[in-house]
């Protein structure tokens, strides 16, 4: 237990002029910036000095077809040191590699026999790293990239059987990072080891160490490295819910207290009120079932604050990646009917509903953000003839898509203007949003008659046609602060 590690001292922070005592906004739960002790600091090995980088072998299960074609010389190459890629979004600066897949597929370079897992493998520095289950034991293998050889493999023993019959093996890819890597095995075995020769540099047992809570799937999330630190969503019997490591001995450097333990979906970290900060999306096991976003300090693991979001189906899971879409706004998304909502983080580090859309929910997948627009770019790949667009970041974004449309008043009317300006018809707009064309016509004159003001302060507030004619028939002045009430009631309805 780590009762005795944490002291239950809520903490104030004074800076600029202000008092923020943390309080937490879901009901039940309790929020404590507390000081700690580490249980069970690791041994740690360093690498010998006469350590010998050794060359890649070839090995059982391995199969070799064929030399990789050279790259173009206009080729631009990355790395991909963690599950979702280096900005743990999905995207690659890579270019010039290749305009589209061949008919027939890509042409086999090399294969190997792989375990059970659910992990992805990472690259960093020429090496390819994987981890998966064989038999009973969890192996993580160093490969040669363009010829699949090994470098070095370390393997130790697991017993894990999944409750629901899924695999055995671990769910969470490797993170690769200053040359080390990290593993966070599906008991919770956390695992350090030198990238160069395979050295474990140091290995504790989380499980153990802490009481992990119970769990449907595993440890699942993939860890997170930033700033010297391996960060680790958990979810103890003492509610120990985000801890952070230090990357060299493993010790405990911070931990977050709530009652929201570890999901599956990876933690990312998001530039969000000019400051790098550290987004947990939590939930598994608990009845009643709870879980949601938190807003954490990288720096002291201090909560700034939690948002509820988890299906009300005690058999749920959070697993899909929250992802930053600009302007301080997060978009996360649940299955089971939970549905998807964007969320606001204010200058009071305070989470803040923008929109959400109970009809559309994603359980695994996370969506790519392009062009600010969050899209399933996997349907258009299938070939799919339609791509619901829920967020935009930008005013004069557009798209033909069959959409589910959450966007304010103004911002939609400012894409249908966009629109109109590059040539597309009032019918084509009409027939894409399945509109009457004579709304779209009739909608050109909007924002006629409002201060530019008033049209900066309620572009993406959910203010109705029937209010915006009131405010045109007072003065600027006072528009102004009608639309400063609106937002300080947070009510934009005609009747207020």
């Amino acid at each position: 237990m780590l009762s005795s590690a944490f002291r239950r001292n809520a903490v104030r922070l004074s800076g600029q002029g202000r008092i923020i005592l943390l309080t937490l906004l879901s009901p039940g739960a309790s929020v404590y910036a507390s000081d700690f002790t580490d249980p069970a600091p690791p041994a740690v090995t360093k690498v010998p000095e006469a350590a010998v980088v050794p060359e890649p072998v070839i090995f059982e299960g391995l199969t070799f077809h064929a030399a990789p074609k050279p790259l173009s010389p206009d080729a631009v190459t990355a790395e991909w040191p963690r599950f979702l890629g280096p900005t743990d979004n999905a995207k690659t600066t890579e270019t010039h590699l290749l305009d589209r897949i061949p008919e027939g597929g890509l042409k086999k370079v090399w294969e190997m026999e792989k375990g059970n897992s659910y992990t992805s493998p990472v690259i960093v520095d020429g090496r390819l790293v994987t981890f998966n289950r064989f038999d009973d034991e969890e192996v993580v293998q160093c490969l040669d990239p363009e010829t699949g050889r090994q470098f070095w493999a370390h393997r130790y023993p697991v017993v894990y059987s999944d409750r629901y019959g899924f695999s055995n093996g671990p769910r969470a890819s490797a993170v690769i990072e200053e040359g080390r890597v990290f593993t966070l095995g599906v008991t919770s075995i956390l695992t350090c080891l030198d990238l160069a020769t395979g050295t474990k540099l140091w290995q504790r047992n989380l499980s153990s160490e802490f009481e992990r809570a119970s769990y449907f799937f595993g440890h699942g999330c993939c860890p997170i490295a930033h700033d010297g630190k391996i960060i680790v969503p958990l979810g103890t019997t003492d509610q120990l819910s985000v801890a952070a490591f230090d990357q060299v001995s493993g010790k405990l450097v911070w931990g977050t207290k709530h009652e929201w333990q570890a999901s599956y979906a990876s933690p990312v970290v998001a530039s969000l009120q000019g400051k790098e900060r550290l987004l947990v999306f939590a939930g598994d096991d608990s009845e009643p079932p709870v879980g949601g976003l938190l807003c954490i300090d990288l720096e002291t693991g201090v909560l700034h604050d939690a948002f509820p979001w988890r299906p009300d189906k005690y058999e749920s899971v959070n697993g899909s990646t929250p992802v930053a879409v600009g302007e301080d706004r997060i978009f996360l998304s649940s299955s089971y009917g939970k549905g998807s909502v964007l969320l606001h983080l204010t200058p009071e580090l305070k989470w803040e509903e923008v929109w959400r859309a109970l009809d559309f929910g994603l359980h695994w997948t996370t969506p790519l953000l392009l062009d600010g627009h969050l899209r399933l770019k996997a349907l258009q790949e299938l070939e799919r003839p339609t791509a619901p667009c829920l967020v935009s970041t930008d005013d004069d974004a557009f798209t033909y898509n069959d959409k589910v449309n959450r966007l304010s008043l103004i911002q939609e009317h400012r894409m249908i203007m966009k629109a109109l300006e590059g040539g597309v018809s009032e019918k084509q707009i009409a027939e894409a949003l399945d509109l009457d064309v004579r709304k779209i016509i009739q909608g050109k004159n909007l924002l006629e008659g409002l201060h530019p003001e008033v049209v900066q302060i309620l572009k993406d507030k959910p203010i109705t046609e029937r209010a915006l004619r009131i405010l045109k028939q007072v003065k600027a002045l006072r528009q102004i602060e009608m639309s400063q009430l609106m937002v300080s009631g947070n009510n934009y309805t005609f009747a207020y």
